[in-house]
Formats: structure tokens, sequence, C-alpha cells
């Protein structure tokens, strides 16, 4: 009588990382995406649109002026 070999070691199964497109919100996956983090060339295309229009930018105020710039 055999004792019946033991099944070989399956890998795990690899989890894909979801997230939310930055551009219009659409569920897409970080793996085997060649737009990441967006889910289209569409998407990426219209980011960079905004940046290059200066659409993207951080509020504040003028910063003060020092006394050589002013006379």
């Amino acid at each position: 009588m055999t004792t019946p070999e033991p099944p070989a070691p399956q890998p795990a199964p690899t989890k894909k990382k979801i997230l939310l497109c930055p551009t219009c919100g659409n569920l897409t996956t970080w793996q085997d995406n060649p737009w990441r983090p967006f889910c289209s060339e569409r998407c990426k295309t219209l980011d960079l649109a905004a940046w290059a229009e200066e659409k993207y930018a951080i509020p504040g105020g003028h910063p003060p002026q020092s006394d050589e710039e002013e006379g």
C-alpha cells in the first residue's frame, strides 16, 4: 500500500489593489494598468492638460515684499 503524495503548494492569489481614478472617479486597478493611477489614457491626458493650464495651485496670499523690492 502506497501513501498518496501531498498536493503541491499553490501560490497565494495576488490581490489586486483597487483605487479610484483621480480624474473621473471610476474604479481602476494599480497592477497591469499602463495609465495608473488613472483609469484610461483620456483621464491621464485631461489631468496633464489641467496641470499645464495651471488649474492646480496651492491657495495662499502673496509673499511679503522686502525693502529692496519696494524702492
